[in-house]
């Protein structure tokens, strides 16, 4: 018996080779079913990630105002903030996963969602709310550098929530954010992930 085809690339790389191999799946938020469709090569094959959820079940209402899903993957988080009808700004690096993050929306009737590369966001764009499963997988520098280039884009009241693995750093991440000068605050520790909310820090 062969072995299952394994992906050759990862979900964060620019292009991929893994040959495409679609699946769909459904999942409901804010009143509404989304439908997903997904492709190998890109994060949360087949499913919605467990962390993903978590997230989903701990955020609130994101604020008025321009959205920015950090690291869409095929788009489910970027789906959720666009049911707010707020615009969503839904950016990765993996070429896949804009395509189907452009798919999902159209099928969904989400018309709201503009999935993007980093460099084709204008400099001067600001948002409200950041939600974000980051790529933890690309290494710390990788993420912190990242972070760096997207938290302070946050608008001077705006909030960002991240979900992360306990046991791939969230408590070091954590740490690290406030060396950085934010305000971070634990919301959820549930199923092995942590939700963190990050605003600015405030003087006095």
């Amino acid at each position: 018996m062969s072995k299952p085809d394994k992906p050759t690339d990862h979900y964060f790389s620019a292009t991929t080779e893994t040959p495409s191999k679609p699946k769909t799946f459904t999942f409901q938020f804010n009143g509404r079913n989304l439908e997903v469709l997904t492709d190998r090569g890109v994060f949360s094959y087949g499913a919605l990630d467990k962390g993903t959820k978590v997230l989903l079940e701990h955020v609130p209402s994101p604020a008025d105002g321009p959205v920015l899903d950090l690291g869409c993957g095929a788009g489910a988080i970027a789906l959720a903030l666009a049911t707010h009808g707020t615009t969503v700004f839904a950016v990765d690096t993996n070429l896949r996963a804009l395509e189907l993050t452009k798919q999902n929306a159209m099928n969904n009737g989400l018309g709201n969602v503009k999935a993007l590369s980093p460099n084709e966001v204008p400099d001067d764009q600001r948002f409200a709310t950041i939600w974000s499963n980051p790529p933890i997988r690309i290494g710390k520098e990788a993420l912190h550098d990242m972070l760096n280039q997207w938290l302070p884009r946050l608008l001077p009241e705006g909030e960002a929530w991240l979900v992360v693995q306990k046991n791939l750093g969230a408590d070091s991440l954590h740490t690290w954010l406030q060396t950085m000068g934010y305000s971070v605050e634990r919301v959820a520790s549930r199923k092995g992930f942590r939700v963190l909310r990050i605003t600015h820090a405030r003087a006095g």
